[in-house]
């Protein structure tokens, strides 16, 4: 099993990223769970033709102890299983928490034991590494750390904070940071900005995605770029990406 976080600032497109990748991964044969951990609850939406899936946090206020697997985890394109953690009521409760205990309930459901995955997703809200936000690298869930960022300043601004993050817990051996992925916002001399962070940051990058219109395209149909658009430029290369990351990523009990 690999199992991988992409992790990334707000709004950088990380989800986009991560459900093209599952779709990928699973063209390419691999059974493949996807995990949202962000309060909005929106990391599968576009495996699932648009609709929002009952989060984690959602089930466990509606059913409490009668709460069963079935209950949070879905089934998507191909196949592709898919659950969101969710979050606290809005203005009540942490955020970070929330996540400690989605995750703690998906094991208690065995959750993993019904996908029975050979990749495992989690997509992660970055603007903030505290505790619950980081709990894919610190509970051992991931073994990989992959950073979503673009050439703007405050996407690399929370890519340092979160290599950073990932490297301290390395050290007590949980997940690798594995390097970035540049997801193109045609900034002028981007990759070029995003290969100077590096030097500080530290990792490569893991592939580029450039910026296009097909991604709006499918999500405007609650697709993916790789369901709706599979013989385009850029499903091919969310392809090339997923092959990079398999490439890289370690296989793990």
């Amino acid at each position: 099993m690999r199992k991988i976080a992409i992790y990334g600032k707000g709004g950088i497109g990380k989800s986009t990223t991560t459900s093209n990748l599952a779709a990928a991964f699973s063209e390419m044969g691999y059974k493949v769970l996807q995990i949202g951990c962000d309060p909005k609850a929106d990391s599968t939406k576009n495996l699932t033709n648009g609709v929002k899936i009952k989060s984690v946090l959602d089930a466990i206020r509606e059913k409490g102890e009668n709460l069963v697997c079935e209950d949070v985890v879905y089934q998507g394109f191909n196949g592709i299983w898919c659950v969101e953690a969710g979050g606290p009521t809005p203005g009540i409760g942490c955020a970070g928490r929330g996540i400690i205990t989605a995750f703690e309930k998906l094991e208690e459901l065995g959750a993993y034991d019904v996908c029975k995955p050979d990749i495992v997703l989690y997509d992660v809200l970055g603007d903030v590494v505290c505790g619950g936000f980081a709990m894919p690298i610190r509970g051992g869930y991931a073994k990989d750390v992959f950073i979503v960022t673009s050439g703007e300043m405050m996407s690399l601004y929370a890519a340092s904070n979160i290599a950073s993050a990932v490297k301290n817990f390395g050290k007590r051996g949980y997940a690798e940071y594995s390097g970035v992925i540049l997801n193109s916002r045609n900034v002028e001399g981007e990759e070029e900005q995003v290969r100077k962070a590096l030097e500080e940051i530290g990792g490569d990058i893991v592939s580029i995605v450039p910026r296009s219109s097909s991604v709006q395209e499918a999500e405007n149909q609650g697709k993916t770029v790789i369901e709706a658009l599979p013989q385009s430029e850029q499903a091919e290369q969310y392809r090339i990406l997923a092959k990079k990351i398999i490439e890289i990523s370690k296989e793990c009990e």
